[in-house]
Formats: C-alpha cells, sequence, structure tokens
C-alpha cells in the first residue's frame, strides 16, 4: 500500500512539472517587447533597432537624410545651445516622463495577461470543527477535519483565446511605445520652435534698438534746427511721434523673450529664469537650406509613431475580438490537489493522511443572456472605430507633410521679396534724407520711409525664423526624431542617436 502511494505521489509530481513545462513553452511567444529597456533608467538614446523602417537606401541614395539622421533631425542646424536643449528635455520633460510610465504600466498589464498561461497554485491549510445540532440527524455528532495541501488549476488555451489576449497586451505595449515616440518628436520639435521664436524675437529687438537709435538722431537733429529757427515744430514733433511709436513696442518684444525662455525652461524640465545665462546672448538663427530636404523619401511617412500607434491599437482591438469570440467554445481545465487531510488534529502527518486529486474539466457556455455575444459587438464595433482613427491619422499625416512642404516653398518666395524690400526702403531711406538735408522734400518723405524700412526689416527677420520653424515641421511631420528607446550608456550613446549628456 505504501509503495503504491509513493508511486502516485511521484506520478502526481511528474504531472505539475509537464503542466509547467507545457506553459512555459506556450510563453516563447511572447517575449517582452524591449525586455532590455530598464524604464526605470532614465538613461535614453535614439536607436533604430526595435521598428526597422520597411525601406533601406542604397548608396546611390547617400544625399537623402536615412531614417537614423532624421532621429537626430536637430544636429542638421549645427546649433550647439538647440542640441543642449533638446538633449535636456529628452532627459527632464514631465510629460515624456509619464509616458514613460504608462509603458511600464502596459508591461506590467502584459505580465498579467500572461500569468494565465501558467497553472495556478494555491496552498489551502484549514481546520474546522461542527457540532450537530440536537434536533438533526446527526445529533451529537462532532466532527473535526484538518488540512494541509496545494490546489493546482491549469486551463488548457485549445481555441486561443488567452493567446488572443496576451497579443492583445503586447500590440497595446507596442503602441505605447509609439505613443511614447510620438511624445518624443512633439517634444524636440516644441523646444526647437521655441527656440527659434526666441532667436527671431532677439533679432528683432536689435533692429528695433538700432532704428530707435536712428531715430532719437534724427530727432535730436530736427529739435536742433528747430531751436536754430531752420525748421518748423511740425517736423520735430514727427520725428518725436516716430520715436515713441517704435520705443513702445519695445516692451512687447521683450516680454515675448521672457515668454520663450520660460517656454523653454519648462520644456527642459528646468525652473523658469534659470536658462537666462544660457538663452540670454544674442545668437543668429541657425540656417538650413530648404533644398537638403529635396532627398527626403516620400515612405519616410511611414515611420511616424502616430501612425504606428494607431496601427498597433487596431491589431490589439482585432485580437480583443478573437479573443471574446472564443468564449463561444468550450474551455479545458486540468485541475489537481494534493495534501494531508486527516479528522483527527493528531495523526495528520501520519502516512495514511496522504491524498490527491487530478483529472480534466470541460466548460462550455449555454446560456448567458445573450453576455458573450453582446461582447462580441462591442469589441467589433471598437476595433471599426480604431481603424476610422487609422484611416484618418494616415490621412492627417499626409496633409501635414504637404502643407509644411508647401509653407517651405511659399514661404520662402515671401523671403526673398521682402529681402528686395528692404533693400529698396533703405535706398529710398537715402534718397528721402538727403532731399531733404537739401530742401527738396518735406520730412514726412523721411519719416514714412523709416517706418518702412523698421515694418521690412522686422518682417524680414520674422520671415527667416517662419522657413527655419517650417523645415523643423518637416521633419515633424515625417516622423524625425522617431527612434526606438533603449537603455544604454551616456558616456557611449549610439551612434544612430543624439549625444545625451545628462544635464548637471
Amino acid at each position: 500500500m505504501k509503495n503504491i502511494k509513493a508511486i502516485l505521489k511521484s506520478l502526481v509530481a511528474v504531472a505539475f512539472v509537464l503542466v509547467f513545462h507545457s506553459a512555459a513553452v506556450a510563453l516563447e511567444d511572447y517575449a517582452p517587447v524591449s525586455k532590455d529597456a530598464d524604464l526605470d533608467a532614465g538613461n535614453w538614446v535614439a536607436i533604430s533597432a526595435k521598428y526597422p523602417n520597411p525601406y533601406s537606401y542604397s548608396e546611390d541614395e547617400a544625399s537623402a537624410p536615412s531614417p537614423d539622421r532624421l532621429a537626430s533631425w536637430w544636429d542638421v542646424f549645427e546649433d550647439d545651445t538647440l542640441t543642449q536643449l533638446i538633449t535636456w528635455a529628452l532627459w527632464n520633460n514631465r510629460e515624456l516622463a509619464s509616458a514613460r510610465f504608462r509603458v511600464m504600466e502596459s508591461r506590467a498589464s502584459l505580465g498579467i495577461s500572461k500569468a494565465a498561461l501558467l497553472p495556478w497554485l494555491d496552498n489551502i491549510d484549514s481546520w474546522t470543527r461542527s457540532d450537530a445540532s440536537d434536533n438533526s440527524a446527526n445529533s451529537g455528532a462532532r466532527v473535526e477535519i484538518s488540512r494541509l495541501g496545494v490546489d493546482a488549476s491549469w486551463e488548457i488555451d485549445v481555441f486561443g483565446g488567452r493567446h488572443q489576449e496576451i497579443k492583445a497586451g503586447v500590440e497595446t505595449l507596442e503602441a505605447n511605445y509609439a505613443a511614447l515616440h510620438s511624445t518624443w518628436v512633439t517634444l524636440s520639435s516644441e523646444v526647437a520652435l521655441n527656440y527659434l521664436s526666441l532667436r527671431t524675437l532677439q533679432e528683432r529687438l536689435v533692429i528695433s534698438e538700432r532704428n530707435l537709435a536712428l531715430q532719437i538722431e534724427t530727432l535730436d537733429l530736427e529739435r536742433s534746427k528747430y531751436q536754430a529757427g531752420l525748421a518748423d515744430a511740425l517736423a520735430m514733433s514727427q520725428a518725436r511721434s516716430s520715436v515713441e511709436q517704435t520705443r513702445s513696442g519695445i516692451p512687447t518684444v521683450r516680454a515675448g523673450i521672457e515668454e520663450a525662455m520660460n517656454s523653454i525652461a519648462i520644456l527642459a524640465g528646468a525652473i523658469p529664469g534659470s536658462l537666462e545665462t544660457l538663452l540670454g546672448e544674442n545668437k543668429p538663427l541657425p540656417m538650413l537650406d530648404a533644398a537638403n530636404l529635396s532627398g527626403i523619401p516620400a515612405d519616410s511617412l511611414r515611420q511616424r509613431p502616430d501612425i504606428r500607434e494607431a496601427e498597433r491599437r487596431v491589431a490589439a482591438q482585432v485580437s480583443r475580438r478573437k479573443s471574446a469570440e472564443a468564449d463561444l467554445l468550450p474551455r479545458f481545465y486540468l485541475l489537481g490537489s494534493v495534501g494531508l487531510e486527516s479528522l483527527h488534529g493528531g495523526r495528520l502527518f501520519s502516512s495514511d493522511s496522504f491524498g490527491f486529486s487530478f483529472g480534466p474539466r470541460i466548460t462550455l457556455p449555454i446560456f448567458h443572456g445573450e453576455a458573450i455575444r453582446s461582447n462580441i459587438r462591442v469589441q467589433s464595433e471598437k476595433e471599426r472605430q480604431l481603424i476610422a482613427d487609422y484611416e484618418k491619422t494616415v490621412l492627417g499625416a499626409a496633409a501635414e507633410v504637404r502643407n509644411a512642404l508647401t509653407a517651405i516653398v511659399q514661404e520662402g518666395e515671401r523671403n526673398k521679396s521682402l529681402k528686395i524690400g528692404v533693400e529698396a526702403v533703405r535706398a529710398s531711406l537715402e534718397i528721402a534724407e538727403d532731399k531733404y538735408n537739401n530742401g527738396l522734400t518735406d520730412f514726412s518723405n523721411v519719416i514714412g520711409a523709416q517706418r518702412s524700412l523698421l515694418s521690412l526689416e522686422e518682417q524680414d527677420v520674422i520671415s527667416d525664423g517662419q522657413m527655419i520653424s517650417n523645415i523643423v515641421r518637416v521633419f515633424k511631420a515625417l516622423g524625425g526624431g522617431w527612434a526606438p528607446i533603449v537603455a544604454g550608456n551616456a558616456d557611449e550613446p549610439a551612434s544612430a542617436g543624439p549625444p545625451m549628456v545628462k544635464p548637471n
């Protein structure tokens, strides 16, 4: 008898080992996405390893920006300050940190889904005592039951419902990775656009102060003429009006500079006002020839992270719908328990107290009040919604690229006209001043030329900033800045990514 029990114990142990082994094999198809990435490390570099691009470039297409080049597009401006600001933002921005945490949440949720493929073991220990009532059939009977044991259950996923749930979790995790990359794209472009706005405003301030100095010089000259009786009060009043009009616009520009600095600081995760030393010095706008964009292939649109995110969410919903359909089919379980049980506590650990059970169970839904079919319809409609969202995202992306490229072309034409206009108004100002000094025209022509010069110079520098900003928008529209984020060594950044130097 004892030998038989020993054999049965061995068989039960082997059965549990096989169950665990089968479950482990089933899980091999669902390796964690980017499992080598330690999202807690906070050490981010851009590489092109996780999601290879669906196209490649030959050596003959070396002039075309590669996906890796797009991933660190800000380097093409060769502006160390811009690169430093974007680097700080990728380290410290709170919105990007929130997106990272959402990825971590999805990864943990995926772990919950995977756990359903493994056997579940529960330790169940109990001691109960019951005394039958005097009015029952077992009047006066007293029963004590002691039990120490383990219960096991494992659902054999014959029809793949559980596997579909895991697929949905994998696709959702990839979608959240794409959302993280989308945040990266938006963040880097917003830093660049605010930086360009700052440099434009600083250049406008220089222009306004230079024109103000010129107008003050003219006012002093008119005041001297008036005091000498060589000019009337009208010319001096006109000169003073022009000076004050120019001076009144300077505070607005300075306020815009402060606002741009604060916006950059927030994006970089810094305290507003802490970047004045870095950004306070006036520097020229970074320049880039828009003709360099002509080599970007149309397929670059496919690397946009918002398109990737929408696509993965559709795939996840397809898996959820298939999982819901599997609820209509039978489910197969293996159930077992092993342990010690005795009606007498003192004999619980004797060999005769050992017991076990092991066997299959099949369940088939018969009537659930249409709940299962209603859930299938719910998941199907969600799938249709996500497909519509995906199509909308693709159409919107195509429109965004076309708009950005068109803006570059049209702003280039406008910029040429403005530069010609600036040269023309400078020449007209010299002529007006010369004629006025020789008494051949009145002072209003000089004032008009000065105001036109200030206006056109401001429009010209605004146009310069707009042209560079449009190039940034093209990079953003093409998914520039998008590359999978993984942990790495800050001292040895990946060759395809931006230099990641953690700010002090």
